[in-house]
């Protein structure tokens, strides 16, 4: 009997799932209730780019060179070459890119565009390069070349405004916006000594918040709904840019448009651009560069909290506890890891099991 115990119990753990490694994302329907999301979906900025589903080396499609450009735009192809490869020919450099592209953002590696990388590629997104010159990358997170950070005594005070000239006609109040960033930076505070104050002097600010359309001179022009949503430069600029052309919301509750983008999501995102952090390959974390349309991703995660902590240090009333057990290990926290615990147990049920032998 107490084999058959043993035995059983031992199968049931090896098939049953763990709740040690990472959670599995949560999949974002785009408001499919709406009858005018297939008009909507249609303006992504990307959406051309489902006719390159399933497309591999040697291929020849139709408008793969405007794929070439995207990623030479997020840093996955050289300039040079762009200008061996400026056609639809889906070469050994186009190979190349994709492969850094997937093994970036930590989808299945296969140098072809599969399903999953198509549908990546066609989500909107951070402005930001991947690899911005020379990345400094520890482990998922990374920072910008030569790992910039806000040069000033710890504790820290940064102040932010808004701009007069450049906000947005839409739906929001000004007090929507102002409690929207007023709790993104609050969540960066609150794991590093910062203190974020808002002001009204935007000239004097350190870091300055606008809505732009289009070329707005500095050389990263915006591109209408759903393509680039926003982009930050790095320390001590100052800089946070969003594109005026979004459908900017607060709550999907009251915004039910299929193109909605959630405005708390992506203004913590671009803060920890002005802190110094790069993308992370973590899809769960804050500092992942794609966010779909009615996609809310607020919650810093275990490898933001890490990465940004390295450059400004903890804030004193920081704690694990905020972080579930299941963050701590899938982003490489303390503690054992997850295999190794796997591991231990079932050698401790193996030894169990050959004592009822024994007896």
């Amino acid at each position: 009997m107490l084999l058959f115990l043993s035995c059983f119990f031992l199968v049931s753990f090896i098939t049953s799932p763990s709740k040690i490694h990472g959670r599995t994302p949560s999949i974002f329907p785009v408001n499919p209730q709406n009858t005018s999301s297939a008009v909507e979906i249609h303006g992504y900025k990307w959406h051309e780019f489902e006719k390159f589903r399933g497309a591999i080396k040697g291929s020849s499609v139709s408008g793969i060179s405007e794929l070439k450009r995207y990623l030479r735009r997020f840093g996955y192809l050289e300039e040079q070459h762009i200008r061996i490869s400026a056609d639809d020919i889906f070469d050994s450099n186009l190979e190349t890119a994709i492969t850094k592209y997937q093994e970036k953002l930590g989808l299945p590696i296969t140098g072809k565009l599969d399903s999953r990388t198509v549908s990546e590629l066609m989500s909107p997104r951070c402005g930001v390069p991947d690899f911005p010159g020379k990345l400094h990358s520890i482990r998922n997170y990374a920072y910008f070349a030569g790992r910039p950070r806000w040069g000033r005594n710890i504790p820290m005070r940064l102040t932010y405004a808004f701009s007069p000239e450049n906000s947005i006609n839409s739906s929001l109040s000004k007090e929507e916006i102002r409690v929207a960033f007023r709790r993104s930076f609050a969540r960066w505070g609150s794991v590093i000594p910062v203190a974020f104050v808002e002001s009204e002097d935007y000239g004097g600010a350190d870091i300055k918040i606008g809505f732009y359309s289009g070329d707005h001179g500095d050389g990263e022009a915006f591109d209408g709904v759903l393509g680039v949503l926003a982009h930050a430069f790095s320390p001590e600029s100052g800089r946070f840019h969003l594109d005026a052309a979004e459908k900017w919301a607060v709550d999907f509750e009251k915004e039910k448009s299929a193109a909605a983008v959630d405005l708390e999501s992506v203004a913590t995102h671009e803060i920890g651009h002005l802190l110094g952090l790069g993308h992370t390959t973590v899809k769960e974390a804050v500092m992942y560069p794609s966010l779909r349309p009615r996609e809310t991703k607020v919650e810093l995660k275990m490898d933001d909290v890490k990465g940004v902590q390295a450059l400004y240090g903890s804030n004193p009333n920081f704690s694990l506890g905020a972080f579930s057990e299941s963050d701590i290990y899938s982003n490489g926290g303390v503690g054992v890891g997850g295999n190794q615990v796997i591991s231990l147990t079932l050698c401790l049920l193996l030894l169990f099991t050959m004592l009822c032998f024994c007896m």
